[in-house]
């Protein structure tokens, strides 16, 4: 993708992702989210959901990206925001790091309460039964970066049914 220390490491399911990101995520709980950072495109400020979604929580950054119908990569540090993301000559557009995002300002300053893995079980077939998102609790809303099948979607506000909470504690 051209974005200066992204390094993903991808898993699929909640047991994997749990085991490997779970207690990291959840000392996490009481830092306030500082900052944000997602890739816009700068010709006409779209957000191009298919990079990392970088959340700064006390100077801990945090790395979502989904990939696939399943793929959840979770990162701590590595990406530098403030580097130029280059090497997209497949595309016309010019993809900038941006900290401007209608649905993530909002959430800069509050203090974290806690960090969950939310499981998607639909009670019928559903093609991406199983994906996981991860949910931040502040205050009185939720931030959570899901699956949006083969890039993030980033959702506020409560839970809707079909998911499984799975807390995350140390």
């Amino acid at each position: 993708m051209g974005i200066t220390g992204f390094r993903p490491s991808f898993l699929a399911g909640i047991e994997a992702i749990r085991q490997a990101r779970g207690a990291r995520l959840a000392r996490l709980a009481g830092r306030r989210l500082t900052g944000f950072a997602v890739v816009r495109l700068a010709e006409d400020g779209d957000w191009f959901a298919d990079c990392p979604v970088v959340l700064d929580f006390d100077g801990v950054q945090v790395e979502v990206c989904h990939a696939k119908l399943d793929e959840l990569s979770i990162g701590w540090d590595t990406i530098d925001t403030a580097a130029p993301i280059a090497g997209w000559d497949w595309c016309e557009f010019t993809p900038q790091w941006s900290d401007r995002d209608g649905g993530l300002e909002s959430f800069v300053g509050r203090a974290l309460h806690e960090v969950s893995l939310l499981e998607w079980r639909p009670p019928t077939a559903d093609l991406a039964a199983g994906t996981v998102a991860v949910e931040f609790a502040f205050d009185d809303d939720d931030l959570r970066i899901a699956n949006g099948l083969d890039e993030n979607r980033i959702e506020t506000g409560g839970v809707g049914p079909g998911y499984v909470r799975h807390r995350l504690e140390l």
